[in-house]
């Protein structure tokens, strides 16, 4: 079975060492709070920044971390009027028996109220 594992992050500024330690904290912190969560049966990622990203891939900082073998694509989100800026989301999707319930997505810094349902900083 396949889920879906959710997360957002935003950054201060778009800046290559800032997005990429962004998107290793976002993805840490997915892993932390979902024990199992491993590379190896990882199906793939996407990530998806908006407009104002266009320093690095946030991609880049998966493989630094060792997610080389997972297939990782990035796109822009769509660039709804008045939406969060300077904002990295994530979409895994992970081969795991873990009923829908049981999956922590993850919303940080200014990224949490893209979500305040699924907040993992409440």
């Amino acid at each position: 079975m396949v889920r879906g594992v959710r997360g957002a992050i935003t950054v201060r500024r778009d800046k290559p060492q800032e997005i990429l330690t962004a998107t290793c904290e976002l993805l840490g912190v997915l892993q932390e709070k979902n024990p199992g969560l491993i590379c190896e049966d990882l199906a793939s990622v996407l990530f998806t920044v908006t407009d104002d990203i266009v320093s690095v891939y946030p991609a880049q900082a998966a493989r630094e971390m060792g997610w080389g073998q997972v297939p990782l694509m990035c796109a822009r989100e769509i660039p709804v009027e008045n939406s969060l800026q300077l904002c990295i989301r994530v979409m895994i999707h992970w081969n795991t028996d873990l009923p829908q319930e049981e999956i922590n997505h993850v919303y940080l810094r200014e990224a949490a109220a893209l979500r305040p349902d699924l907040n993992s900083e409440n």
